[in-house]
């Protein structure tokens, strides 16, 4: 009779493990995560907006973390290194269950996982859309919220559904970022493609080179390219580096004479949305709203 309590005892316990474990899919394939976690470091942003959004605190946090509306996050939680770099000693002390890392700081995540489980949920690409539904319900999964997700998943698909009906029949448009200065074009294929594959944007010029950090043009090239749009980038913006503003540095007699310029088609995207939190369900959105609302305008 004792034996068979233990036993009983001992299957349920194994059952009660088990039954919280999950696999989600991670930039490098599935993932066994045993529990739900209980206290978790993000290092990446993109993964701060989705689980911000899902109503999930972080234990450990960033140094800095770009977008104004994601700075009480701080609050009771500890500072755990940087967007490219985990503080290790600062990690061990927090002992998180679980790290979250993507994008800049993935390349960290072999040092990351000698504290502790590590994921990479890195996103990227003209399929940036979908990887972002992907980690989402991933997120649902693993944090039991489900319902949370596929609600922000249904508020996202409308927002991007009203960017694509805007964008339809409005003309061809061209992606740039600025750097100060500098200036560089995407495309399809490019770290910013989803722009036009997730909203039928037609390319101003197709074959852009699908580089990281774009292809470098000159201000020739956007006149000759001549897009019916432009889409703005304001990297200087993004990071707060305090260099020219894209406004300044487009201003000039060869981006004057596009048709973009002349009809006032110029959209200046939401710099750290689109830049650092690309693929954040909550950035996502607010990057397809400003789509909608400047090509809904447009006569």
């Amino acid at each position: 009779m004792k034996f068979r309590i233990i036993a009983a005892f001992a299957a349920f316990a194994f059952s009660a493990i088990f039954a919280h474990a999950a696999e989600i899919l991670t930039a490098r394939g599935p993932v066994q995560i045993s529990a739900v976690p209980a206290k978790v470091a993000v290092f990446d942003i993109a993964a701060l907006d989705t689980l911000d959004r899902l109503g999930v605190r972080p234990a450990g946090v960033p140094e800095k973390l770009y977008l104004p509306q994601f700075e009480p996050l701080k609050q009771g939680a500890e500072i755990v290194g940087d967007l490219f770099e985990p503080d290790l000693e600062a990690l061990s002390a927090l002992g998180p269950d679980l790290i979250i890392v993507g994008g800049r700081s993935s390349t960290k995540a072999q040092s990351a996982g000698q504290v502790a489980q590590t994921i990479d949920m890195t996103m990227d690409g003209d399929d940036l859309l979908a990887q972002a539904k992907e980690r989402l319900a991933s997120y649902g999964t693993l944090f039991g919220k489900r319902q949370e997700a596929a609600k922000a998943a249904s508020e996202l698909d409308a927002q991007i559904d009203a960017a694509k009906a805007a964008v339809a029949g409005k003309g061809k448009g061209l992606i740039i970022m600025t750097n100060g200065p500098k200036v560089t074009a995407y495309g399809p294929g490019s770290r910013f493609g989803w722009v036009h594959a997730a909203l039928g944007l037609p390319p101003a010029v197709p074959d852009v080179q699908a580089a990281t950090h774009g292809e470098a043009v000159s201000f020739e090239f956007i006149r000759q390219a001549n897009p019916d749009w432009l889409l703005v980038l304001d990297r200087s913006a993004a990071i707060g580096s305090g260099e020219q503003s894209a406004k300044s540095t487009l201003d000039n007699e060869l981006v004057a004479q596009t048709t973009a310029w002349k009809k006032g088609q110029v959209v200046y995207l939401p710099a750290a949305e689109f830049y650092i939190a690309a693929g954040g369900v909550q950035s996502m959105q607010r990057v397809a709203a400003t789509v909608a609302e400047s090509f809904a305008a447009a006569r």
